[in-house]
């Protein structure tokens, strides 16, 4: 209905054009598109437009005087009841009950298509989200990051854009060199050797899962004695070393690694650790409904020469110097807190070089947007990635980075404590195998991605109203029962062709339906283009809430075949939309319950 008197709106305001009440010439560099949206008070209509507002100055006339030719010359509609005038020169418009009941008729005709559009048609839009580092299994904070950046990808896609979902894999640097390590060290132990594991070592049991398959597999083919590993290695910040130090420990331990193993060990380690997790990784985001169409290897971007050209560009642009034997990047020049270091004093590149060229390798790709969904925790990297893209002479506002806050669990009412490093977490799979995926998929995506968010485990697990999900979903089952009592008693309830019956609903449950129904379209669009799956949800709980009280109120087949036809129509058409919402948040629509 939003685009109907949208185009109503349109026409009018053309036809004023060509009878010369607006002067053409005013208008030659086109005619915007008038703003439709929804009142908020049931009295000033349904719909309002400030068309005339907006555009008195350029009509060089009053806005009520404008709203009133707007009004004489629109086009007749049997959906418009009536359009008022109201202050200014806003354009109220009343529906018609016509126009509610031609709503219930697409909703099931339309059936699984209902909300979708091809708004974004042509426009190819990359989604890069979740991209946790391969160093251990995925935690509950990850989930969160994995269900909006998932539901993000689906709602742009079901309003037409071209989406490109894309987890980008961190497998080269010093974490993955620190996971090798901490799984060649527990391999040591389980061939019989003595060593104290250090302190910022990955101490989790998915390592003794690992390093048990090396151990299995290949015996002791990459044992080395322990006294030889610990040579000459920085004290570790522990209890006794008081001038430890874990990172230089740590960096010790790997550098011993490589030399001890060898390229071909050492690397064989490496890789067994990363496929590991990675594969473990995939699976996990596949059952929780993460989809992706390209896992994108950190290391190509050297091997392909994509970090030293991007280094290159900038340098050509005259955006680097050398300080103390590093290159820096003058990020401080585009909106950056200070310059960043992209090569070490020792060659090394940094993960931030690695960065810039995975960016510049997007907007290279064709998308005409990119999306990040990082970390709260990564909101520092938002202005030095956007200074790097302005600086080689892309357009930066073709970025967007979508910051997700991590969810804290609660338990029985206390805090669920976690420390991905010390291995004491609930990973993704254990929440799934806790709430199940409906309930976790929901529950993420309730809120905006910046809010902080308590994902109480207990609600999750309820089977009551209080429990948003169970609510929505016990909605649509009860749709499913209705119609099966129907079966049961041998009444027919195919629905009539079209609007037929529909005028028999005048019940004031019926009639917030019929208002509420027709709105999921703008929702999903709001949704897609706002980046904010938690007006779906908000949406749907309406939806239900209503649905659950006139369930409650009213009885669906009555004697009357005419009313029942009515409500038989109604009730698939909550059906209908129940079941494409719950979709695109990629939740379940079961029959029963």
């Amino acid at each position: 209905m939003k685009q109907q008197i949208q185009g109503l709106v349109r026409a009018a305001l053309e036809q004023l054009i060509a009878q010369a009440i607006l002067d053409p010439d005013t208008f030659s560099d086109g005619l915007p598109e008038p703003q439709i949206e929804r009142t908020r008070d049931d009295s000033h209509g349904d719909f309002a437009t400030n068309a005339a507002m907006v555009l008195a100055k350029r009509a060089r006339t009053k806005p009520r005087a404008l709203a009133e030719r707007i009004v004489a010359a629109l086009p007749g509609s049997s959906f418009i009841e009536r359009v008022e005038i109201a202050g200014p020169g806003f354009i109220n418009f009343h529906l018609a009950a016509d126009a509610f009941h031609a709503q219930v008729a697409e909703i099931i005709a339309q059936g699984p298509s209902f909300g979708r559009s091809r708004f974004g048609a042509g426009k190819r839009v990359q989604v890069e989200f979740v991209s946790a580092n391969p160093t251990g299994p995925l935690h509950v904070g990850h989930g969160r990051g994995a269900a909006y950046g998932a539901v993000v990808a689906d709602l742009l896609e079901a309003v037409g854009f071209d989406v490109h979902r894309e987890y980008y894999v961190n497998d080269a640097g010093r974490q993955m060199d620190i996971l090798c390590a901490s799984v060649w060290l527990r391999y040591l132990e389980l061939c019989g050797e003595t060593l104290r594991f250090p302190s910022n070592g990955y101490k989790g049991d998915y390592v003794w899962d690992i390093a048990a398959s090396l151990h299995r597999e290949h015996g002791d083919d990459y044992r080395v004695a322990a006294d030889l590993v610990m040579a000459g290695l920085p004290a570790d910040a522990i209890a006794g070393e008081p001038n430890g130090d874990k990172e230089a420990h740590i960096d010790g331990v790997i550098a011993n690694a490589k030399r001890l193993l060898g390229d071909n060990r050492y690397r064989f380690v490496f890789e067994l650790g990363l496929n590991t997790i990675l594969d473990d990784i995939r699976q996990d985001l596949g059952e929780f409904g993460a989809h992706y169409q390209e896992w994108y290897s950190e290391r190509t971007l050297t091997e392909s020469g994509a970090v030293n050209r991007a280094i290159e560009r900038l340098r050509a642009a005259g955006h680097l110097y050398t300080q103390a034997g590093a290159l820096w990047f003058r990020s401080s020049a585009f909106g950056d807190e200070k310059d960043r270091v992209l090569v070490r004093e020792n060659g090394q590149t940094t993960y931030f070089a690695s960065d810039i060229a995975y960016h510049m390798d997007k907007l290279e790709r064709g998308f005409e947007r990119v999306i990040d969904v990082w970390g709260a925790d990564h909101h520092g990297y938002v202005p030095r990635v956007k200074a790097a893209l302005t600086a080689l002479g892309d357009a930066a506002e073709r970025l967007d980075v979508l910051l997700v806050q991590f969810a804290v669990l609660y338990r029985g009412g206390e805090k669920v404590q976690m420390s991905t490093r010390s291995g004491e977490f609930v990973t993704l799979r254990q929440l799934r195998k806790e709430v199940g995926r409906d309930a976790a998929r929901f529950f993420y995506v309730m809120r905006r991605c910046e809010q902080h968010m308590d994902f109480d485990l207990d609600l999750a697990k309820s089977q009551s109203a209080d429990n948003p999900v169970y609510y929505c979903q016990y909605a649509h089952a009860r749709v499913e029962s209705v119609l099966r009592q129907a079966a049961d008693r041998g009444i027919l309830v195919e629905p009539s062709p079209g609007i037929r019956h529909l005028d028999r609903l005048g019940e004031p449950h019926e009639l917030a339906l019929l208002k509420i129904l027709p709105r999921y379209p703008e929702v999903v669009e709001a949704a897609a283009l706002g980046h904010e799956p938690h007006l779906l949800t908000t949406y749907l709980r309406e939806l239900a809430n209503a649905f659950h009280t006139y369930y409650n109120a009213h009885q669906f087949l009555v004697d009357d075949d005419a009313l029942r036809d009515a409500r038989i129509k109604l009730i698939l058409a909550v059906r209908q939309v129940l079941r494409n919402g719950l979709g695109l948040i990629g939740v379940s629509a079961p029959e029963q319950m």
